[in-house]
């Protein structure tokens, strides 16, 4: 039995959560602009986006939550975490993804992870629309397939 989602498309996705950090804003803002813009390519109305922002990637798990709770299909999380001299690159890398993993397991709904975790802001700005493509983009990509594929699983 295969449930292979394809093509892509808007079918069944009442509402979709966008969550971005505003930490790291020149790269945030241009790997949002990719998940918003995928969202709109795969026929996702602006009516059924609910796009907010948040302080950093910390953050993002609560917001998350709040749009599942406010019946959002599936959750796509905007962030840039780029290394600097101290351990809190490993803190807020660790919260933010266990948060955001956490919910999907709570609540049977995706919130697909968007936040870039890199080196230097080098490696940021090639995976927000650089020549590693834009991770934002790919984080809507996933949202809509899985989004897909639990209806249907269910």
């Amino acid at each position: 039995m295969s449930f292979e989602i394809t093509p892509l498309s808007s079918a069944g996705i009442d509402k979709i959560g966008v969550v971005t950090s505003r930490f790291n804003e020149p790269v945030t803002s241009k790997l949002q602009e990719g998940a918003l813009g995928k969202l709109k390519e795969l026929g996702i109305n602006d009516d059924k986006v609910i796009s907010v922002t948040v302080p950093g990637a910390v953050e993002i798990p609560l917001a998350a939550k709040a749009l599942l709770e406010q019946g959002c299909d599936g959750v796509v999380t905007i962030g840039a975490v780029i290394r600097g001299d101290t351990a809190h690159f490993d803190y807020v890398c660790n919260s933010v993804e266990r948060g955001c993993t956490e919910l999907q397991l709570q609540y049977m709904k995706p919130v697909a992870f968007g936040v870039i975790t890199t080196e230097n802001a080098e490696q940021a700005y090639a995976r927000a629309g650089g020549d590693k493509g834009n991770k934002g983009a790919e984080a809507a990509e996933v949202a809509i397939e899985m989004i897909q594929l639990i209806k249907k699983l269910k």
